[in-house]
């Protein structure tokens, strides 16, 4: 099945959001079938602003499906959401 990385970026000042909503959307995420991978990209005080995914799908509809039901997805948390085929190439992985 091929992966795929979702790339998402907070919406401004949106931290309090993110903190309420957080609980929920691990709870989907590390409970999904096609979730590999994941976490926050963090600012210069080390608090999160995005989030970068790695899932399998069938397709692109499929990621699109996964993203509609992420609680952060579902809250607005997000400005920017990207999608994109994504190629394993080697090196260390957690």
């Amino acid at each position: 099945m091929p992966l795929y990385a979702i790339h998402c970026l907070d919406k401004p000042n949106s931290l309090e959001l993110r903190l309420t909503t957080r609980e929920r959307h691990l709870a989907y995420v590390t409970t999904h079938p096609t979730f590999r991978m994941g976490g926050p990209y963090l600012n210069a005080e080390g608090q999160a602003v995005g989030s970068l995914i790695f899932i399998e799908a069938e397709d692109e509809a499929a990621a699109k499906a996964f993203c509609a039901g992420d609680p952060y997805g579902q809250a607005g948390l997000f400005e920017v959401v990207e999608i994109r085929p994504w190629a394993y190439a080697g090196g260390k992985l957690p």
